[in-house]
């Protein structure tokens, strides 16, 4: 291992569960130089990326807290801080694994694949809240999660929450225009690149089991998430998951 692999994977804990303490200029900077290295997709600058994160900053009012919208591993592992959660629903944008990955759960060699929200249909999913008084703090830090490769365009969509009522979203939706886009991957092409591929963050099937875990937690019993699981389980030659986990 490299010492820049090293650098990366010393922070993540077993599990590949992410902490905010992970997300630093320093951290993308190392992330930089290895894709530089492999050859990826050249990541945002720290410049481009300061300028996004200020223009969203600057549309919430002063003293309001901010809700934003996880349909992935945001879901389960937020990584900032939380003052409360709930389920909730947005129309016009869907669930899709359409996003190559060639790092943290994939490599050069065996990309795997990360969801995204692109267009057409409903989600549902998880909408976080995010106290006033550590917006500022906690966007900083979804901007090293979330914008680091500019994969992502950080959008406010209208959303219902449980027990709340509609509400707006800061939500990453899927940037079309970047290179690591990946439209219309056929399902049973999706279902090997996931059961087989692997980095320095786990396994790319982790981060699906754990999302469909989630899903089934939040009441959605079935699906197209849940088709592909198990799919991706037989590829895998692993168990089928039950209702209480894997």
């Amino acid at each position: 291992m490299s010492e820049t692999d090293k650098k990366i994977k010393s922070p993540v804990p077993p599990g590949g569960m992410l902490r905010r303490e992970m997300f630093t200029a320093e951290r993308a900077r190392v992330y930089a130089e290895l894709v530089a290295k492999n050859g990826g997709t050249q990541l945002m600058s720290e410049e481009a990326r300061e300028a996004s994160r200020k223009a969203i900053e600057a549309e919430v009012p002063p003293g309001a807290d901010v809700w934003v919208f996880g349909y992935g591993s945001l879901m389960w592992n937020p990584a900032i801080l939380v003052a409360e959660s709930r389920k909730a629903e947005i129309r016009g944008y869907h669930r899709q694994f359409c996003l190559t990955l060639g790092l943290g759960r994939g490599t050069p060699d065996k990309p795997g694949l990360m969801l995204g929200l692109d267009r057409g249909g409903a989600c549902v999913g998880v909408a976080h809240r995010i106290a006033a008084k550590d917006v500022a703090s906690e966007l900083a830090i979804l901007w090293y999660r979330e914008m680091l490769s500019g994969a992502y365009t950080p959008r406010w969509l209208n959303a219902v929450l449980a027990e709340f009522g509609p509400a707006k979203v800061l939500a990453f939706v899927i940037n079309r225009a970047n290179p690591r886009y990946e439209p219309r991957v056929p399902e049973e092409t999706m279902a090997q690149r996931i059961a087989a591929s692997e980095g320095i963050f786990g396994t790319n099937r982790d981060y699906l089991y754990r999302t469909v875990r989630h899903l089934r937690e939040l009441g959605i019993a079935d699906g197209p998430m849940h088709r592909l699981e198990r799919r991706v389980r037989m590829l895998a030659n692993e168990p089928a998951a039950t209702t209480e986990g894997d």
